[in-house]
């Protein structure tokens, strides 16, 4: 079994990388920007606007679950060596709870199982009041890098 290298934690850095890793991206085009992490969890947020409307005008299940497995597979990160090391999700589950018209999302992925190979996180989205707008479940897979 392989051993999880564990890096110090340095969150600037951390959320440096997220963001700069969005250029030319899904995540820049729903505007997904990473804002606060910490050794067992990450938190990025969404603006609810027609980009990720669908066509009732309400937030799109489909932009949920993109922020969701956005900020889960990118918190796998923090368990990993990346330079030996790469991450895949291989399955999410989501929940939409509540709808959203407009405004602000934010999701916060928490660790739930750390494995060696396999990585189980709990993203919850809720909008500016806290309420919970839809809660989601992802599972990475920690890889070999490939050269």
């Amino acid at each position: 079994m392989p051993k999880i290298i564990t890096m110090s934690f340095d969150k600037e850095k951390m959320l440096k990388l997220c963001n700069d890793w969005c250029s030319n991206t899904l995540m820049q085009t729903l505007e997904i920007e990473y804002v606060d992490a910490g050794e067992d969890f990450l938190v990025a947020t969404m603006p609810v606007n027609p980009r990720v409307h669908q066509p009732m005008g309400l937030l799109h299940g489909g932009a949920s679950v993109a922020l969701a497995e956005s900020v889960g597979s990118a918190a796998s990160m923090l368990y990993v060596n990346p330079e030996k090391q790469e991450v895949r999700g291989i399955e999410i589950s989501a929940n939409h709870l509540r709808s959203k018209r407009e405004g602000m999302v934010t999701a916060t992925a928490r660790i739930i199982h750390k494995g060696a190979s396999i990585h189980l996180w709990e993203i919850r989205i809720v909008d500016e009041q806290e309420k919970l707008i839809s809660l989601c479940k992802l599972t990475n897979m920690v890889l070999p890098k490939r050269v």
